[in-house]
């Protein structure tokens, strides 16, 4: 690796003619020429696609969830960073969004469907160099992702929806919320009694948030935090606003109403790492539902990642208007191209399992539809209400963006920080 530009010299440059040898080499020229081969790669998938059933009536309403974020880093050392996230949750009827134009809507019809629609949440970051009176770093961020999760411009929904799944509510049964390692001597609690948003570590007596249970603190160091740990909060907040509303309906027993709606998330129904403590209350609750026959119908879709890149692939030979959900066996060797494991493919991390969709030649989609309790089973009958949530796709399929759905559009405007101009505005309101 060369030296890289300081501020008073110049950084090394590479050298033009060190490649000459190694372009000498035949196996070389021939993956070069087969880099630059322009005709696209024929792939033999065993994918097994299948007719997406007919006859269903799409669901009416329609909730989209997405999020966004934006860090921002002073020009002059020591480095000061902030990082604003956003989220927004859009509510929309599935008989108004028929009627925009799909290639090109007018303003004042989206104005109109989006009006008293939606709700959304912001919050900021102290990532590094900003000090708080009192409080490190550390416990500073703690601190502010406890208090903007009870946001009041919100009434605090969706912290009351972190609670509900933490309990697992639900139920009807008093649960202790799950276990977690204590931010301050790093010894497992047991969790926090029955609905408590603060308690005491039992092992060192240091107090505890509610929210120390979904694990920031555990990439976050004295004096720092990591730009993931702001991604987690939006990705959480995320989770927590979609379930809002299917918390207001199952607390109301609306059920029928319930039954009726659509819940769309931006990205997989998945959460890494620390932060997948949720992802066991959430299947929990699935099942729950299903045993109680009560219809809950969710989805999320992937726009980047392996999995879109490998269905671009293959969609070119599947039939229209058909559905492959793709095994452990068949993510492994085709899409992740890793030797087998102990555990299967989002065994621990996800509360969704993968959908492969193709409509027509120009929409193909990427989906997360909940099975309830994990199950390495990819039979279109483990997927709950999968036949009523592919049904309801078609009517929303926008037309201004590749393999798009209207409401994460719509929601996606809502929530989106973009990185110019946005963000230099952001700048400038943090140097103030």
């Amino acid at each position: 690796m060369p030296y890289q530009m300081g501020k008073r010299l110049s950084g090394e440059r590479a050298s033009k003619l060190g490649h000459l040898d190694v372009v000498n080499s035949e196996l070389v020229n021939e993956l070069i020429q087969k880099f630059e081969d322009q005709e696209p790669a024929k792939i033999e998938s065993p994918a097994n696609w299948e007719a997406i059933p007919d006859g269903e009536i799409p669901l009416r309403l329609i909730f989209a969830v997405d999020g966004s974020k934006q860090t921002i880093r002073s020009d002059f050392p020591p480095y000061k960073e902030l990082s604003f996230i956003k989220t927004a949750l859009l509510r929309l009827d599935q008989h108004a969004i028929e009627k925009l134009d799909p290639l090109a809507p007018h303003p004042m019809a989206l104005r109109d469907i989006m009006s008293d629609s939606g709700m959304y949440h912001a919050t900021v970051l102290p990532l590094k160099g900003v000090n708080i009176k009192g409080l490190s770093n550390y416990d500073a961020v703690r601190k502010i992702i406890f208090d903007s999760m009870q946001d009041r411009s919100l009434n605090a929904e969706p912290y009351k929806t972190l609670k509900w799944l933490a309990y697992e509510k639900w139920s009807g049964q008093s649960k202790s919320s799950p276990s977690f390692g204590c931010p301050h001597c790093e010894m497992e609690v047991c969790g926090l009694p029955f609905d408590q948003d603060e308690g005491a570590c039992e092992h060192c007596g240091g107090h505890l948030y509610l929210t120390d249970m979904i694990g920031f603190h555990l990439e976050m160091s004295d004096d720092a935090a990591p730009d993931s740990v702001a991604t987690a909060y939006m990705l959480i907040h995320e989770t927590l606003l979609l379930f809002t509303g299917i918390r207001f309906f199952w607390e109301a027993e609306k059920y029928s109403v319930l039954g009726n709606a659509l819940f769309i998330k931006d990205g997989p129904l998945f959460l890494k790492g620390q932060y997948s403590k949720l992802v066991i209350p959430l299947r929990n609750f699935f099942e729950f539902a299903k045993h109680k026959n009560i219809a809950v119908h969710v989805v999320g879709q992937e726009k980047t990642g392996a999995f879109f890149d490998h269905l671009e692939i293959i969609a070119r030979n599947a039939p229209v208007n058909t559905f492959f959900a793709p095994s452990n066996e068949y993510i492994r060797k085709e899409i992740q191209h890793r030797p087998e494991r102990s555990e299967p493919y989002g065994s621990r991390t996800n509360y969704g399992n993968k959908i492969f969709v193709k409509y027509d030649e120009y929409h193909h989609l990427v989906l997360s539809v909940p099975t309830g309790k994990y199950t390495d089973t990819h039979t279109s009958e483990v997927f709950i209400s999968l036949s009523k949530i592919l049904a309801s796709l078609p009517p929303i399929l926008s037309h201004r963006y590749e393999c798009a759905l209207v409401p994460i559009e719509l929601a996606n405007g809502v929530a989106s920080l973009s990185s110019y101009p946005s963000a230099a505005i952001l700048k400038v309101f943090a140097e103030i």
